[in-house]
């Protein structure tokens, strides 16, 4: 599913050749069937099972985008040059990155790519979002977040983000007693990656993210597709990577590289 950030999210998701704009489908019946094919969004091969978002278990094991490192960025392993793949690490760890702090299911800190801002928000559910430091590496915005992370959540929780919008947060506000309560770490990351490596956004403005739901449910149903391979409901709008069905909620990522169709 992709969303692109307008008031609301303008979601379309990806089905073979075509790309189907699925806001215009909020509030109508729509079904979704997958007809038991997954092939591996990677190398293309024919899967019994989806790892890591839509490989199959040898990509999962060898390419350095389903690396442990990518959960866990402070763990990145680029400079003792063990890298799945150097290039691939070249182009995605040494960029620049962003720390920020996003509202979704309550106030957390998250770390993305420059290039991915505001994707990764928009994947997450997030309803405001502030990036606050600007660096130059995926292991260096992870050791920053693991800082920031002893004093507020590091997750999203899918639950409460998908039962409504949360409370507004003063995320300026949050941002400066996090990084007075985390200066000591802070000025040791410099003190060893270096002072140039880290830039204080102290100028960013929040930016508010609004989801096109109509309706949000009151006890959560997680829809499973291998289970059930055929969906049919209200769908009631969409959050994060979410469906919301007046039937239950179906994470549309999990089954990236499954063979399906929609039809209204």
């Amino acid at each position: 599913m992709v969303g692109v950030l307008q008031s609301p999210i303008e979601y379309q998701l990806p089905i073979g050749d075509q790309t189907i704009p699925i806001n215009p489908l909020i509030g109508k019946t729509i079904k979704l069937t997958a007809n038991g094919h997954i092939n591996c969004v990677a190398c293309g091969r024919k899967t019994n099972k989806s790892f890591s978002q839509g490989h199959c278990f040898p990509c999962m094991r060898s390419l350095p985008q389903c690396d442990s490192c990518i959960i866990k960025p402070e763990l990145c392993h680029f400079e003792q040059g063990t890298c799945r793949d150097e290039q691939w690490g070249k182009q995605n760890c040494l960029q620049d990155h962003f720390v920020y702090l996003a509202n979704s299911s309550g106030i957390k800190v998250g770390i993305t790519r420059g290039t991915q801002v505001p994707t990764r928000w928009i994947d997450q559910g997030a309803s405001q979002a502030l990036p606050i430091f600007r660096v130059t590496s995926r292991l260096l915005s992870g050791r920053i977040e693991v800082a920031l992370k002893q004093h507020i959540a590091d997750k999203t929780d899918w639950r409460k983000m998908l039962r409504g919008q949360p409370e507004p947060i003063d995320l300026i506000a949050r941002a400066t007693q996090l990084i007075s309560d985390c200066s000591e770490q802070i000025v040791a990351i410099e003190q060893e990656f270096g002072v140039q490596s880290i830039s204080r956004l102290k100028e960013e403005a929040p930016v508010t993210l609004d989801y096109p739901v109509e309706s949000y449910p009151e006890k959560i149903k997680a829809l499973n597709l291998d289970k059930t391979p055929e969906i049919e409901g209200t769908l009631a709008g969409v959050k994060g990577q979410y469906m919301i069905f007046d039937v239950g909620v179906l994470n549309i990522r999990k089954y990236t590289g499954y063979h399906m169709t929609i039809s209204a």
